[in-house]
């Protein structure tokens, strides 16, 4: 399993109230939630971002609200992958539940540039700059996990068990 995709690069502390505005909670509809994704921290991403683009940020991403539709509006504006030094133990707990593949290495949160090609492989957790060629190991997603995010979710995986 891997990802492959141009990067859109943030900070630290992106939080849940800018991945997806509280205005907007009144959806819990994946699409409605997916066109206003990340608008109150970068106004051009729902009309840049393409299927399968990474999102790689530094500290503390998806830090705030415990509200799962943060990763779910990622999930559904097409981002096949996030990458950060550091996640919000809720946000790496709801990513995991709904099946958005993010993974924690520092030193490609600070290798990697906005517009950079990066493909992710799942099983190895190494990160490969395509851009740049360069490469990191993060850590690999271990096997339940895979499959929690193979069955995009997991309510899916439990329900196909």
């Amino acid at each position: 399993m891997n990802a492959k995709g141009t990067v859109f690069k943030y900070g630290d502390n992106v939080d849940t109230d800018v991945i997806i505005p509280a205005r907007y909670l009144n959806s819990s509809d994946p699409a409605e939630l997916a066109t206003h994704c990340m608008e109150d921290i970068d106004k051009e991403f729902v009309n840049k971002v393409q299927k399968g683009d990474i999102i790689v940020a530094t500290k503390n991403f998806g830090c705030g609200s415990s509200r799962e539709h943060a990763p779910i509006a990622i999930k559904a504006a097409g981002v096949s992958c996030v990458i950060a030094e550091t996640f919000a133990r809720i946000f790496y707990r709801n990513s995991i539940n709904i099946g958005l593949p993010i993974i924690e290495c520092k030193e490609a949160a600070q290798g990697i540039e906005a517009g950079e090609q990066v493909e992710v492989d799942f099983n190895s957790g190494m990160i490969y700059n395509r851009t740049k060629g360069t490469e990191f190991k993060g850590q690999a997603f271990p096997e339940f996990m895979q499959k929690i995010i193979a069955a995009e979710g997991l309510v899916n995986y439990i329900n196909n068990k």
